[in-house]
């Protein structure tokens, strides 16, 4: 194998191949799925030479050597067998990506070879069920003809083919992946929205849903608005158990669906601890036959979206005890809301980003809130910074939800100045984002920061939840000092007097060459006299 550079690099430059052939939000789909079959080829070979040599490879091309030769032998089909144990896949020699570089360098890249291993990979197992859909081998993107799709393809490979993802630590590959998909949200820009939340909101909404939860074994978390899985996937980092997470979710777009599911591989996540699905999360409810209630629920669904609101959802258990209210057909931000709330354990934290408008719009949303507010559900609100999403630049708040608490008192924290601006985005520095905790885990008022507001305080302002009604941020006025004001004026006038008065001094002592130039400074004299 080539020499491993730093793998960050090695994955972006990958991209410098399609960059100029078709935009971000197209080129991501090419790069990370080849990238994912990549991971998955190297692996099934690792695995071969493991399972022969008792040792991990070093070199992938002695694996590859080894297991070319083995598959001639009548050993092959049990090999094949505890394969497909193990990977719930096989490939066979010429399907691997170390097969793919072989061709590459030699000009003989063939796309139908990679197309079959897409295949071949698909069809294994219902884990990988149109995994490489949206990776099309035969876009006119690649290029014009044959030849030139080929060879856009075959580069690709050959670039890719320099990072080493077999001997990563930890989550070393997880995390390289995540950067991809932060970079490529970064091009995207308003596309990026259905599948990327930018770090700080997303380390504060997990770190939150994670509190007080962090040694627990088997931990479930839920997130109905996946997009790429990053949320969930967060939450790994401040867990002491990560490996026994259990990650439940569920996404729309079948792009970004198939995205997180090649997210969950490069984290290592164990295939018993996926349950993902491609559906919509308002249309019909989902999980219901098996684990329906845990003990951590991450969402950024999409602000404002439209939604049925069909009478039949009075009737749904998760709408059904909000006053006969629905949310409105406009905006289903409460829909989503009350879809995560009713899966959460009675001891679990809910934590959702939504734009400041379900703090206090009337109606059906005011019903809705007054509705959890009375029931002690809302936790606490958290006013972001604005501009801080790729799909908006408005700003937008965290509500953290829990049930069965003693007390409804609400803690209001006003971080929308905690932020710096980096090109066309503000950022969360750690800094911004343990400030944020901090206020969070005191849970007590703190000038112009927080405020812990008691359910009498809430009702008297009708049940708004308007951060600013809670939270002080204005700045006294400096009291002006009337009589040093007046002092200044005086002294300005008594120099600018003087000033005219030497400039009145020096133009009557000049001279001059003509008629006309002496009629046009007196006039300018006789002008200054008057001021």
């Amino acid at each position: 194998m080539a020499e491993s550079k730093d793998l960050l690099q090695v994955l972006w430059s990958g991209a410098d191949v399609l960059r100029g052939k078709m935009d971000a939000n197209e080129y991501k789909t090419y790069l990370l799925g080849l990238v994912f079959y990549k991971y998955l080829s190297d692996s099934y070979l690792a695995t071969a030479y493991d399972l022969l040599n008792d040792e991990m490879p070093y070199d992938l091309e002695e694996a590859q050597r080894q297991y070319e030769e083995i598959m001639q032998t009548s050993d092959a089909e049990d090999l094949l067998t505890e394969l497909k144990a193990s990977m719930h896949y096989t490939l066979d020699p010429d399907m691997t990506y170390i097969s793919m570089v072989k061709a590459a360098n030699n000009n003989a890249f063939n796309r139908e070879k990679l197309q079959a291993a897409f295949n071949r990979i698909e069809e294994s197992d219902e884990l990988f069920n149109g995994l490489f859909t949206d990776v099309d081998l035969y876009s006119n993107r690649l290029g014009t003809g044959d030849q030139k799709q080929s060879a856009t393809i075959a580069e690709v490979i050959k670039v890719l083919d320099k990072a080493d993802l077999i001997h990563a630590e930890g989550d070393v590959l997880g995390n390289a992946y995540e950067y991809l998909i932060g970079q490529f949200a970064s091009e995207t820009g308003k596309k990026a929205g259905e599948f990327y939340t930018p770090h700080g909101p997303a380390q504060i909404l997990c770190r939150i849903a994670m509190t007080g939860q962090e040694d627990k074994k088997g931990l479930q978390v839920y997130d109905p608005c996946m997009g790429s899985g990053s949320l969930m996937l967060s939450c790994r980092n401040y867990s002491n158990e990560p490996d026994f997470i259990k990650y439940y979710g569920q996404e729309l777009m079948p792009s970004t669906y198939n995205l997180a599911r090649m997210n969950m591989f490069l984290h290592r996540v164990h295939p018993e601890n996926q349950h993902l699905r491609n559906g919509d999360t308002l249309d019909a409810d989902w999980p219901t036959d098996e684990e329906t209630e845990f003990d951590a629920v991450t969402m950024n669904p999409p602000y404002s979206a439209k939604w049925s609101a069909a009478e039949g959802f009075k009737q749904d258990e998760r709408f059904m005890d909000y006053g006969g209210k629905l949310a409105p057909k406009s905006k289903a931000d409460y829909a989503f809301l009350l879809h995560g709330f009713y899966h959460l354990k009675q001891t679990g934290t809910m934590a959702i980003v939504l734009p400041h408008g379900v703090l206090f719009r009337g109606a059906a949303e005011g019903t809705i809130r007054e509705t959890l507010l009375k029931n002690g559900s809302i936790y606490a609100v958290i006013g972001l910074p604005s501009n801080m999403f790729y799909n908006t630049s408005i700003p937008t708040c965290i509500i953290v939800l829990k049930k069965h608490r003693d007390g409804r008192d609400v803690l209001f924290i006003d971080a929308s100045t905690l932020f710096e601006k980096e090109k066309k985005q503000n950022v969360m520095r750690p800094e911004h984002i343990d400030k944020v905790l901090e206020l969070y885990n005191d849970r007590k008022s703190v000038d112009k920061l927080a405020y812990l507001a008691s359910f009498e305080e809430i009702k008297e302002n009708d049940f708004n939840l308007n951060i600013p009604r809670y939270v002080d941020t204005s700045e006294e006025e400096v009291e002006i000092d009337l009589t040093a004001l007046s002092n200044s004026i005086k002294t300005t006038n008594d120099e600018i007097k003087t000033a005219n008065a030497n400039l009145l001094s020096m133009l009557e002592d000049l001279t001059f060459g003509s008629e006309e130039t002496a009629t046009a400074v007196n006039e300018f004299i006789e002008i200054l006299k008057e001021v």
